[in-house]
């Protein structure tokens, strides 16, 4: 099930249809507390969210749904006109998993729901174990020093890339690619900020995270 929380009317039904069409279940919601009603009663794999809406923007929404124990996951597609590179450092910095601008295609859309989904549905079998740090991706377990560590689906899914590519050096670009799912066209501080957050969460385990200077980062300790 796909939600959508979008309050034009025109756009919602045809992103409805769209993705009716291509395979998924979805529903639409117009307002946040309609959309917030649905979701006590089921949970979305993945929720499309507009940033201009009634009641509440969607930055507020998106910060109950990462706020929430059950909803910290939750894969979320912004939907908004702004545009600019601040806009979407806000929206993903905010904790969405990627970020279309209006007007966007369909056929567009259901691809970047596709890559969204194929990056947080991890494969049941992958654990990593790199000194004192475990992770076990599929159910979502993040220990350092035998704690268990609480992250954020950004810093998880960072955490995650790097471990899958142990020992090889991935750049800034290559990391917005694979977990943003876009490239910026200026510089970006994203990257940066997520991975002082999670060294500082996982602790002493956190110096497995190397800096390569000038280039981006990797795993080391392997």
């Amino acid at each position: 099930m796909i939600y959508v929380l979008e309050d034009d009317d025109n756009i919602r039904k045809l992103i409805l249809y769209t993705l009716r069409t291509s395979g998924f279940e979805a529903e639409g919601f117009e307002r946040p507390s309609a959309f917030f009603q649905a979701m006590a009663t089921e949970k979305p794999r993945l929720v499309l969210l507009d940033l201009m809406l009634p009641e509440e923007d969607g930055l507020s929404v998106l910060k109950k749904l990462r706020g929430g124990t059950d909803t910290a996951t939750l894969p979320v597609i912004l939907l908004t006109a702004k545009g600019t590179e601040y806009d979407k450092v806000i929206g993903l910095d905010a904790g969405a998993d990627d970020y279309i601008p209006k007007p966007f295609g369909m056929l567009e859309l259901v691809s970047r729901i596709k890559a969204v989904l194929r990056r947080t549905e991890p494969a049941a079998q992958e654990e990593y174990q790199v000194g004192t740090l475990y992770v076990c991706p599929a159910r979502h377990i993040v220990r350092a020093g035998g704690q268990d560590v609480k992250l954020a689906l950004k810093e998880f899914e960072l955490l995650c890339t790097l471990l899958r590519s142990a020992g090889v050096v991935l750049t800034r670009d290559a990391l917005l690619s694979q977990i943003w799912g876009y490239s910026f066209d200026g510089e970006s501080r994203t990257v940066d900020v997520h991975i002082r957050n999670l060294r500082k969460k996982l602790g002493e385990a956190g110096n497995c995270i190397e800096t390569v200077k000038g280039i981006g980062y990797k795993i080391g300790g392997v």
